[in-house]
């Protein structure tokens, strides 16, 4: 029998957003299908505009969030879901028609737990810093060996974008961790690993994820994602730490650090030992970057984006060692 498929899509404040996602699952190629837009009390219309999908379209019900936070989001809408298969989207991203049946088609081939796709960045505007951005984000330079966002090839992997997973995984590991207000995906997705589940990254499963487009936002999500790069692994324990997740914090420990051991034994040129070698990857990036869109101006502008991607994430870190550390 054909399975039901709960999409399940957590939101807040996302009035630019959510009807582009709404949109994209609707066009799904399957039959059995239900949408449960779990919204933490947005103040922008786009409750509104979730109400009139929702007037139009018996498969879609919004259910209130009073607790705002995405894991309380993602257990409210789990407990409300009735399908056998829980789809868990972002109110950024958007899925290519074939997503949910191909999800279906992989986690009865493979005996995968859960499986996602391979995501697409995509910018949402046109400014300066745009198309670096959604290069940035795709990148191995830019995000490591996070294959969700890089891989072509089918592979086990510690976690995915646009996850689906059979029910029973709930049954038997339980919900979403609301102590943490981000990075609940990383603990979840860990937990599952060590219960000996197995989480697949297919990419014929086409989903795309809608970026930041203007270097002030972009610095300031990466400056958050650094920071609960970090409390998870503070505060929950089990979880396995990805050298991704500590590298750009072990970046901006060395700079510091040679920078004052420089400035402490009078060698001007000790900082350079660090920052010379991340400069000249950051420009042989750059400069591939720009060959591969054979747009010339972007050898300029990524090596900006990649700092501060780099940056921005390793001080966010670092904050949340000191947040960790207070405690």
């Amino acid at each position: 029998m054909t399975p039901m498929v709960s999409v399940i899509i957590p939101c807040r404040n996302e009035t630019n957003s959510i009807e582009r996602c709404l949109d994209s699952v609707l066009a799904s190629q399957w039959d059995r299908l239900e949408v449960i837009v779990a919204d933490g009390m947005s103040t922008d219309g786009t409750r509104r505009q979730v109400d009139g999908y929702v007037a139009r379209d018996p498969r879609i019900r919004r259910i209130d969030n009073p607790g705002e936070t995405t894991p309380q989001a993602l257990n409210l809408a789990i407990a409300a879901a009735q399908g056998e298969l829980i789809l868990r989207l972002d109110a950024h991203a958007a899925i290519a028609p074939d997503y949910i049946a191909r999800a279906v088609e992989s986690l009865e081939s493979s005996g995968a737990d859960c499986v996602g796709g391979a995501m697409r960045t995509l910018a949402t505007g046109t400014g300066t810093f745009a198309a670096p951005i959604r290069i940035a984000l795709s990148s191995p330079f830019g995000v490591g060996n996070a294959h969700f966002r890089t891989g072509s090839d089918t592979r086990w992997v510690d976690t995915v974008f646009g996850a689906c997973w059979k029910r029973e995984v709930f049954e038997r590991i339980g919900g979403f961790d609301e102590r943490l207000e981000r990075s609940q995906d990383i603990e979840f997705s860990s937990r599952l690993r060590r219960a000996g589940g197995k989480i697949l990254m297919s990419p014929s499963m086409r989903i795309d994820y809608y970026a930041q487009t203007t270097l002030g936002g972009f610095w300031r999500q990466n400056w958050t994602n650094g920071i609960w790069a970090i409390l998870p692994f503070a505060s929950v324990s089990g979880i396995a730490v990805r050298w991704r997740h500590l590298a750009p914090l072990a970046l901006l420990v060395s700079l510091m650090g040679s920078a004052a051991m420089g400035a402490w034994l009078e060698i001007g040129w000790l900082p350079w030992v660090v920052a010379a070698p991340y400069a000249a990857a950051n420009l042989a990036a750059s400069v591939k970057a720009a060959s591969q869109e054979r747009r010339v101006s972007l050898a300029f502008r990524m090596p900006v984006v990649f700092a501060s991607l780099h940056l921005a994430y390793g001080a966010g870190s670092l904050w949340g060692c000191a947040r960790w550390l207070a405690r």
